[in-house]
């Protein structure tokens, strides 16, 4: 999928700030990791080199978390989430499973990214859940296939626009 046709992700500021300064850091940190590798290199024979495969998978991991932010935050929204009048990404959903008014969840509809900047578990839009309550209303009850193929039935009681 190219960068054209992916799919928007609602990030808030907070989160795209935190996203994009974990960026800066890991492109700032380029030349520490060829250094280390460099330092590694003049150790000796490659082969049994531990100190630089650990090196070089590092800078690996880095470089692939580089371009997956780079990417990421290209295909993002940045700001505060309007109300609307059916659940969508940036929504924070209040749901009860089944027929069991008792057992709710409340949950923001939007990128795991944003996980880390609210106490709110997060789903994706993405997920056999979020694709479930898109566009759906208080009081409206959709049903969704697991991953292991058990249908679960959930109701909408409320959403609203997250808040930060």
């Amino acid at each position: 999928m190219s960068s054209s046709e992916a799919p928007k992700t609602w990030l808030s500021q907070d989160a795209y700030d935190r996203l994009q300064a974990e960026l800066d850091e890991l492109i700032a940190n380029r030349p520490a990791i060829a250094a280390e590798i460099n330092a590694r290199r003049e150790e000796g024979d490659l082969r049994e080199n531990g100190g630089y495969h650990a090196a070089r998978e590092e800078q690996s991991r880095q470089e692939g978390r580089i371009l997956y932010l780079k990417e990421f935050l290209r295909n993002s929204e940045v700001g505060e989430i309007k109300a609307a009048d059916a659940v969508g990404p940036g929504s924070v959903v209040t749901i009860y499973f089944d027929d069991d008014q008792k057992d709710t969840e409340t949950f923001l509809l939007g990128s795991r990214e944003i996980a880390s900047t609210t106490k709110l578990k997060v789903y994706s839009p993405e997920s056999a859940l979020g694709q479930a309550i898109l566009g759906s209303r208080p009081g409206q009850t959709v049903t969704y296939a697991t991953p292991s193929g058990a249908d679960i039935k959930v109701t909408v009681v409320e959403f609203g626009p997250f808040e930060g």
